[in-house]
């Protein structure tokens, strides 16, 4: 008799760019269909070979797509993302611009996702474990889904509590690669902490936070978020809320700032593929504004929301 694997959920708590912390509370049992080099697969059927450059030397590039009645969300801008950071490190994208999206769509339909996200990896390929990697790799792609309750996210009411860290992760944040251990630590010390994220600090300031962009709004109604540089993320949801909040004429500043001038900010948030625009109440114990999701921000989630709803890419 065949295995039949948990279908994994997500915890509700937001842990964007890509990756939240997976629970089994309230799963049923059932056994996703995954992607893999060509087939479609039952998810405890998969298998990547053990030289695997992704699982040997985090030589691999990844994506994460938001769901929402089926439709994908922001995918123009996350296959551009895909393909600038495959380039960075030298490595061929192993199907067409519109085998891709089909792939997403097929994805989507075959395990039935209503609201999630489509995660999709792609590494350098197998070969016997060496630093200097041969010319001809065949890429190792695989894609699966995860049911995550994106609109329904019971942080967006409460807010989020950060910690501030020294940032440690390699200086070229702007290429998406899986190479994650750090922030992966870095969240677990702030859960550990009684913290639901952290943010990170390079030279006395932020960068962004474990898996998102990092941003505030001023006393005086600025939103500021940290200019694009191999410090952080080139995030997509960053680029959308950016455009969003210059179209509906409130005021931003791409530029640093640090740890002090967020806490004395009327409010602050993260945007990611998989939290949107969350809300931040607090950072190291000090309350920002009124300790309270701001009235900006959430008006700014829903105008997010609204947007991409309307732009969803179907079939």
């Amino acid at each position: 008799m065949q295995h039949q694997a948990r279908c994994r959920r997500f915890d509700p708590m937001p842990h964007a760019a890509g990756s939240p912390e997976i629970t089994q509370s309230g799963t049923a049992f059932m056994t996703r269909t995954v992607y893999l080099n060509g087939q479609w697969l039952p998810e405890d059927q998969a298998k990547v070979s053990i030289f695997d450059r992704g699982y040997v030397f985090a030589d691999a590039i990844y994506e994460v797509t938001a769901v929402i009645g089926g439709k994908l969300l922001d995918y123009p801008g996350h296959t551009a993302r895909l393909k600038r950071s495959l380039e960075a490190i030298g490595i061929s994208m192993p199907v067409s611009e519109d085998e891709l999206l089909d792939l997403h769509h097929t994805i989507v339909e075959k395990n039935g996702l209503d609201q999630g996200l489509v995660y999709l990896q792609i590494s350098r390929g197998a070969e016997d474990r060496n630093f200097l990697f041969s010319d001809n790799l065949t890429p190792t792609l695989s894609m699966f889904t995860q049911v995550v309750p994106l609109l329904a996210n019971p942080k967006a009411e409460t807010g989020l509590a950060v910690i501030s860290m020294p940032d440690g992760r390699w200086a070229n944040r702007q290429i998406k690669t899986v190479q994650l251990l750090y922030s992966s630590l870095a969240k677990m010390e702030a859960k550990n902490r009684g913290a639901d994220d952290v943010i990170f600090v390079e030279d006395g300031l932020i960068t962004e936070a474990s898996s998102a962009n990092f941003h505030i709004i001023t006393k005086s109604g600025v939103l500021v978020t940290r200019q694009l540089s191999n410090a952080l993320l080139h995030g997509i949801t960053r680029s959308s809320v950016l455009s969003l909040a210059l179209t509906a004429q409130l005021k931003v500043e791409e530029r640093a700032f640090s740890v002090e001038e967020a806490q004395d900010a009327a409010e602050a948030f993260i945007t990611s593929a998989g939290a949107f625009v969350m809300p931040v109440v607090s950072i190291d114990g000090t309350s920002i504004g009124d300790g309270k999701p701001g009235k900006t921000t959430l008006r700014i989630r829903e105008i997010y929301i609204e947007d991409q709803l309307s732009r969803a890419m179907a079939r």
